[in-house]
């Protein structure tokens, strides 16, 4: 059972959290872990989840707060329920990466972290995603998709808006 009386979190992840805190020698190394599944679960890190993950770890929000300020992964508002993340580091930029990115702001109609206004897709911009070697990339949630062009963008958003997306559940 979980450590606290009352969590935000489902019963499976206040467990997995239980968990992680007795894995790691100290349990603060376990506030990545409980951020990301957070926001997995909730679908950003909220000040409730920012709270809650304070006290199970036994550290002040403020030190949540400066990991979460720190890291480009982690959100502190809403994404759209497909997150397109461009690369533009260094081989994605060499070919094409910035033009996906512009690619994917007209087709979507928002700026680096912006939210479309039917909350199906937000945008960023990000730093190396490890595809090199199949630059330019772009991931949409969990799933890569490589080799990209303007026509391809054209279809993986489609594909996504209309619920046949890699990882459409």
């Amino acid at each position: 059972m979980s450590a606290l009386a009352k969590t935000i979190f489902s019963p499976e992840l206040a467990a997995r959290f239980d968990k992680l805190v007795t894995i790691y020698p100290l349990k603060r190394s376990a506030l990545i872990p409980m951020l990301l599944y957070a926001q997995d679960e909730i679908g950003y890190v909220s000040d409730p989840a920012i709270h809650e993950i304070a006290a199970r770890i036994g550290i002040f929000e403020l030190d949540v707060r400066n990991v979460l300020s720190y890291y480009s992964m982690l959100r502190t508002s809403p994404a759209g329920r497909f997150n397109v993340q461009v690369c533009t580091n260094i081989s994605c930029m060499l070919r094409g990466g910035y033009e996906i990115l512009d690619h994917c702001k007209a087709k979507l109609g928002v700026g680096h972290k912006g939210v479309t206004s039917d909350k199906m897709f937000s945008l960023e911009e990000v730093e190396c995603i490890g595809a090199c070697c199949w630059a330019p990339a772009m991931q949409v949630n969990y799933d890569f998709h490589e080799n990209l062009t303007p026509a391809k963008v054209d279809t993986v958003l489609d594909e996504y808006r209309a619920g046949r997306g890699k990882d459409v559940r």
